[in-house]
């Protein structure tokens, strides 16, 4: 499970290095908790999510999903909660992609102020192409508005896997590390950006995605995901 530790004005949520990190029931109520205490903070606060081995996330537990059909719109709403609790939030975050970041781990990440990637292992991806699933309207509008438009559209209909260096020059990460610096290099990201105004900075991203915002917080209709 996700662990939440500080170090100064510096939150690191540590993701579980020993599995996929897929968003399992339990795995979300760990992350909304952390991020209940992060917020709770006094200023100066900033936020890293940090991964370690092979994945930073993979999304969607579609083995929970396949178990647990007649909460699909209900699990799909605190998803969708969670991009959009992210996007917005007045505390500034920095994702640390230490491995695969796909599907909806891949939007989570965009959901963070800013990134920084492992350059030489692993991939962000949208993979929903090619396994059969589309984007609900609410991950689509968000996806427009964290990417350029042709970026969102390469990523999203044709399952492109991005590596470090792609992922940079395609502006999905803002920087690119070694295995061993990409916590310390995200770290760096934060920390200047802590002690800035959390009500100010929440209002300019609440204004800045509007409409992704009100998308994302819209209750899912399962007639338009099918």
């Amino acid at each position: 499970m996700p662990k939440l530790e500080r170090d100064g004005e510096i939150f690191i949520l540590r993701l579980d290095p020993d599995d996929e990190n897929r968003f399992h029931p339990d795995w979300l109520a760990a992350v909304e908790e952390a991020l209940d205490e992060v917020e709770a903070a006094g200023a100066p606060a900033a936020l890293v999510t940090a991964g370690s081995g092979r994945f930073w996330s993979n999304g969607l537990d579609v083995d929970w999903l396949r178990a647990h059909g007649d909460q699909f719109a209900a699990y799909l709403d605190r998803v969708e909660a969670l991009l959009a609790r992210t996007l917005a939030s007045p505390v500034v975050s920095v994702a640390s992609i230490n491995g695969h970041a796909f599907a909806a781990g891949g939007m989570w990440a965009l959901a963070h102020d800013l990134r920084v990637m492992r350059v030489d292992r692993g991939f962000f991806c949208l993979p929903e192409v090619d396994i059969d699933m589309t984007f609900s309207p609410g991950m689509a509008a968000f996806v427009r508005a964290r990417l350029t438009p042709q970026v969102a559209h390469v990523a999203m209909t044709t399952g492109r896997r991005y590596g470090g260096q792609d992922a940079l020059a395609a502006g999905i990460v803002d920087g690119v590390a070694g295995v061993d610096d990409v916590l310390a290099a995200a770290v760096d990201l934060a920390r200047p950006l802590a002690g800035k105004s959390r009500s100010n900075r929440g209002s300019i991203k609440e204004r800045m995605y509007q409409e992704a915002l009100a998308a994302l917080r819209a209750p899912t209709d399962p007639a338009r995901l099918f």
